[in-house]
């Protein structure tokens, strides 16, 4: 693994932190991460996370491990050549349109998404992800899009949390300013 960036974040809605790194290994990318945070019913989590992509940021697996509360959490997601999505092994057919995974507890995989976009200011896309929800214990379809307003920002969509608001990224990808939610550390 050859460390390409790294970045702390701390939580702005409720306690917690999370740091990740960007890894390159030959052709792929992986982030690895660590998330620790209350959740809003006042449980404790503690979850590591790894997400490997191709060489053009197609999701390849992730996975999620740790507890939350009382519970144990061990999630594994793969996604297969020919777009086909797995949550622990059980086939999620309705995401095969899907080339990105989302953990929802993380900013860390909206990395991914930008750098496969590649998208240059002013322009726009639609990146519908696998969101993984981990209270839960699924993966389902989060609608997403993305508009890029110059070299360091992007105005970000999410109508299923009814959340928009401006993205600020550093040169790396990784999301610096989340508002409302996650600002990295410096």
């Amino acid at each position: 693994m050859q460390p390409v960036a790294s970045t702390l974040w701390h939580r702005l809605d409720l306690p917690g932190h999370d740091a990740c790194r960007l890894d390159r290994q030959g052709d792929a990318w992986q982030l690895d991460g660590t998330a620790l945070f209350r959740h809003g019913d006042g449980r404790i989590a503690q979850l590591h996370y790894r997400v490997r992509c191709d060489k053009n940021w197609h999701t390849q697996w992730g996975t999620v491990r740790g507890w939350m509360g009382g519970s144990a959490i061990d999630f594994s997601v793969a996604r297969g050549a020919h777009g086909e999505w797995k949550f622990n092994d059980v086939p999620v057919p309705e995401l095969a349109h899907c080339v990105d995974l989302d953990l929802g507890f993380t900013p860390a995989t909206n990395l991914i998404q930008l750098r496969r976009l590649n998208l240059k200011p002013g322009e726009a896309a639609d990146a519908p992800a696998a969101w993984l929800d981990v209270e839960e214990g699924g993966l389902t379809l989060l609608a997403q899009r993305y508009e890029r307003r110059d070299n360091s920002s992007y105005w970000y969509q999410s109508p299923r949390f009814e959340y928009a608001d401006l993205l600020h990224v550093t040169a790396e990808g990784f999301v610096h300013d989340y508002p409302r939610l996650w600002l990295a550390e410096r």
